[in-house]
């Protein structure tokens, strides 16, 4: 990489331009900032019930799991799509936690991503991130849609092959959604708070 202007880098790849890019893009404390289809965004900060949502599955989840890393807005690199995605809740085995890079984890280390959909966020998440969480082979990804036109919703997309996910079970909120193994939880979503 050769700085320029002591400001600015000329990268060998667009990818280390990008990931330059978004680790000096300085954003209001708590928002999120990720790399989406090669472009810088930010999110504002999270409603309160989407923070008790993330709470309450990130609890399931530690019980499932309890030596596993069950980490909150962990970065997750996608070089194939010019994605830094950071999940509501990322599950990884332990051992792919000590291979990890300083700012990102390679998104194939991850068993599981979650998302709570908000506002800000609720078109990636229903679109573009389905579409790079496969293409980086996560084997699970878990939407939860309290904004879906049709009424709230949570999807659980799996099996992932050749860019896209081969199996999607959708529930109505307020109905159990089942997370197979190395899960096997059954997330009874009447618990979750009214919108």
């Amino acid at each position: 990489m050769d700085v320029l202007d002591g400001d600015y880098i000329h990268a060998e790849t667009e990818w280390d331009e990008l990931l330059w890019l978004w680790q000096r893009t300085e954003a209001p404390k708590g928002c999120r900032v990720e790399l989406v289809d090669g472009i810088v965004t930010v999110a504002p900060l999270a409603r309160v019930r989407h923070q008790f949502l993330v709470a309450h599955v990130h609890r399931r989840l530690c019980a499932a799991v309890p030596t596993w890393g069950v980490l909150q807005r962990c970065p997750l690199a996608v070089p194939s799509r010019l994605g830094i995605y950071l999940p509501d809740i990322t599950v990884v085995p332990e051992e792919e936690l000590h291979a990890a890079e300083e700012r990102c984890l390679p998104a194939a280390a991850a068993a599981l991503v979650v998302e709570i959909a908000s506002r800000a966020t609720a078109r990636v998440d229903r679109t573009v991130k389905v579409h790079a969480y496969a293409s980086a082979g996560i084997p699970l990804y878990l939407l939860l849609d309290g904004l879906a036109p049709d009424g709230p919703v949570c999807t659980l997309h799996a099996r992932p092959e050749k860019g896209a996910y081969r199996e999607v079970s959708r529930v109505r909120c307020g109905e159990p959604i089942e997370l197979p193994a190395p899960f096997d939880l059954v997330i009874d979503t009447a618990e979750f708070p009214e919108a």
